[in-house]
């Protein structure tokens, strides 16, 4: 009995931290196969209990039984007739390599697959048999199972109360452990003489002295004792716990890992917004059930460079259903609808998505959370899914009186801003504090003073060139130029915006198939507002005839754009460009003859001592590393000598090829050391013994007697040298 009393301690304290994996994959996903491998490790035990010669195979025993059960439950596709098969195998040790990081690399809770939640198992099932087998030393046999709950807190620790509870029934399993090893009164000792077996030449204690009754009473008063400290004890844990924990996020590796999203060399969807427009009766996807929809976006992009809009990278595998964004704090709505993606859509890896999707099915997307965009890098083509998102529900005061979101103020950048842009910014929103209303502001200042293009010929780029020339100048561009326009704009004066590439919803009756097609192709800005997250705008005015009253928060944001007073007239349109008279042409300032000649004198002064300075640097630093990097950076160092020598240098030559090339022009002590060299380098990264210091100083000797080659050359040759700056730069 004593004895299954400590297995069933070793088998809860591995239990209990694959338990606490629930808020990752859900406890029904769970139950099953930890139960499978405790119940594995215990009929073990049991076995070789009643067969004592198994005894010494008992860890073998277990992992193998654990094993198969874990197959049994999680594997059982990869199986023929429950019989493990080479693909359990390679699933197997899928579980110990990777499916950790397919956890860490998705939302939580991630959808309950084999292939993600094998690694829980086995952790449990590695913890239970440790724990078995070290049951003879109880505060070792415990240690498994506090390292199994510290990798569970590294990927999501428990707070507040449930931390109380765990550290509680950890502190239950390590007492039971040592109260059940603790031997009983006249019971042997592991390793020590029996009672009826007396020791040569040692008087035997007496019955009382051997019952050490002292002992029992100091026992008996540190139990009086240990009662009401352990009380006391737990009602400060609790304390404790309710007063300082769950008022900081707590710490979780989950947020350093991101899911590799290598993104194919496809053309942004922001790229080829006028093409599509150009090509109107296009369909690209159709969808049915979602009612109120707007807009259905392909791409958000974020950081701007002057030149480029990119979309943010932390992508993560789309998990069994995202909740609501944590910046939202309105009531939020569901809302599902199933899409078909035709031809025509192109094959782009982005699909149709909301800003805050909920769950996919009929596909396993990549997800970037903060701007909801669907990444299937391997789409076939054509394919069918099923959306859900969340809808924020906002009220018409609480929007009106909402300001800018401070967290994602610094979202983006914005380049070299070109002259003009600042005051036509500050123009616009007519010297308002960054808020939702100045965004309306703003909005209605593009939508009154500048025009949609339409036609052939449509405006295309959205760098600042093309911005510039469309604010300043045409004041004429598709939904591209407006979008990027207003988000440029709205950042200069603090206003947090973000740009969105999709289609407007076509106006539809609800549950109705619907087909969108090139011509609804769109950009819009988005701005950030506390409390209710990215709020998409339509400095267009194209997007209301569509859909954007159709939601709540469309249909609460086209309540304010209307409420909006009527411009300012001292708010006046920006002015028309100037045009200067041919006849009477306006003279240019005076060339400044002096700041060039000494700005030309400084780059060459530069030149001479910075040149040589910078590669005395590198060859000192070069010098300084150990092993086989040392001798790579020897390598480096005699190539970029004999390019600064004029030698051609092509990429994947190798010592001895150099060597060869070099051969008809250099001297012999060159080519001797080079090939000296490349022996050096060969023992480094071919031999597998990597480069002792000795192979070191060896490498760099020999770029030494190249260099006493290469100083037997003509003087204006060492000179043209000393000074070419090819050398410093990468290759």
């Amino acid at each position: 009995m004593r004895e299954r009393v400590l297995v069933g301690c070793a088998l809860l304290a591995a239990a209990i931290p694959g338990l606490l994996f629930a808020p990752v994959f859900g406890w029904r996903a769970l139950v099953a196969p930890i139960a499978v491998v405790l119940v594995g490790c215990y009929l073990v035990v049991e076995l070789c209990v009643r067969f004592p010669p198994l005894r010494p195979w008992r860890p073998l025993l277990a992992l193998v039984v654990g094993l198969l059960g874990v197959a049994e439950v999680e594997l059982r596709d990869t199986t023929l007739g429950g019989l493990p098969t080479g693909a359990t195998l390679r699933a197997l040790g899928a579980g110990v390599t990777q499916s950790w990081q397919l956890a860490l690399q998705s939302t939580w809770p991630v959808r309950p697959d084999a292939e993600v939640l094998l690694f829980v198992p086995l952790v449990v099932l590695v913890t239970a048999v440790l724990g078995i087998e070290a049951l003879r030393w109880p505060a070792v046999a415990a240690l498994p199972g506090v390292a199994a709950l510290g990798l569970s807190q590294v990927f999501t620790a428990v707070t507040g109360p449930v931390a109380t509870a765990v550290g509680l029934g950890c502190a239950v399993v390590v007492a039971g452990l040592l109260v059940a090893s603790r031997p009983r009164p006249g019971q042997p000792q592991p390793n020590q003489p029996q009672p009826n077996q007396p020791q040569p030449n040692q008087p035997q204690p007496s019955r009382r002295a051997a019952a050490g009754a002292p002992a029992a009473r100091g026992r008996g008063a540190a139990a009086v004792l240990a009662l009401p400290t352990a009380v006391v004890a737990v009602i400060a844990a609790v304390a404790v716990t309710t007063v300082t924990q769950g008022r900081q996020p707590a710490y979780s590796v989950h947020q350093d890992y991101a899911a590799p999203a290598p993104l194919p060399r496809a053309v942004s969807p922001l790229a080829e917004l006028a093409a599509r427009l150009e090509n109107p009766d296009v369909p690209v996807f159709s969808y049915t059930g979602a009612g109120r929809a707007d807009r259905w976006r392909l791409v958000v992009l974020t950081d701007f460079t002057g030149v480029t809009w990119t979309p943010p990278d932390r992508y993560r595998r789309l998990g069994a259903q995202v909740g609501p964004q944590p910046v939202v704090t309105v009531p939020t709505a569901p809302r599902s609808a199933r899409l078909t993606l035709l031809p025509g859509l192109g094959d782009g890896p982005w699909l149709p998505s909301q800003a805050m999707p909920a769950s996919v099915t009929g596909a396993a997307p990549l997800i970037e959370p903060a701007s909801g965009v669907l990444l299937l890098p391997d789409r076939p083509g054509p394919a069918d899914y099923g959306l859900s998102w969340w809808e924020p529900e906002v009220d018409q005061a609480a929007l009106a009186g909402a300001a800018v979101d401070p967290g994602a103020v610094s979202e983006g950048g914005l380049g070299v801003v070109p002259p003009g842009i600042a005051e036509l910014a500050r123009t616009a929103t007519g010297g308002k504090r960054p808020s939702f209303e100045s965004a309306l502001v703003l909005e209605q200042y593009l939508s009154q003073n500048y025009k949609v293009a339409t036609g052939a010929n449509l405006p295309t780029g959205s760098a600042w060139p093309q911005l510039r020339e469309f604010l300043l100048t045409s004041k004429r561009g598709t939904s591209e130029q407006f979008a990027a326009a207003y988000v440029a704009l709205a950042r200069v004066v603090g206003i947090p915006a973000r740009l969105a590439v999709g289609y407007r919803a076509p106006r539809n009756s609800a549950g109705d198939p619907v087909v969108v097609h090139n011509r609804d192709a769109l950009a819009w800005p988005e701005v950030a507002v506390a409390g209710v997250g990215w709020v998409p705008l339509d400095p267009t005015g194209t997007a209301a005839g569509a859909g954007a009253a159709a939601t709540s928060l469309g249909a609460v944001t086209a309540q304010l754009r209307a409420a909006l007073p009527p411009p300012d007239p001292s708010n006046p349109a920006p002015p028309e460009p100037a045009v200067p008279d041919e006849a009477a042409p306006v003279p240019g300032p005076p060339f400044p003859v002096l700041p060039v000649l000494l700005g030309g004198l400084a780059v060459v002064v530069l030149a001479l001592v910075g040149i040589p300075l910078l590669k005395a640097v590198r060859t000192v630093r070069r010098r300084r590393r150990p092993g086989p990097r040392g001798v790579v950076a020897a390598w480096l160092e005699a190539r970029d000598l004999l390019r600064a020598h004029g030698a051609r240098i092509t990429p994947g030559m190798t010592v001895r090829d150099l060597a060869t090339a070099v051969a008809p022009t250099a001297g012999q002590s060159v080519v001797d050391g080079l090939l000296r060299l490349a022996g050096r380098v060969d023992t480094a990264l071919w031999s597998g013994a990597g480069a002792s210091a000795a192979t070191v100083n060896e490498a760099w000797a020999a770029v030494r007697d190249i260099r006493r080659g290469l100083a037997a050359r003509p003087r204006l040759a060492r000179l043209r040298a000393v000074f070419d700056p090819r050398g410093l730069f990468r290759r």
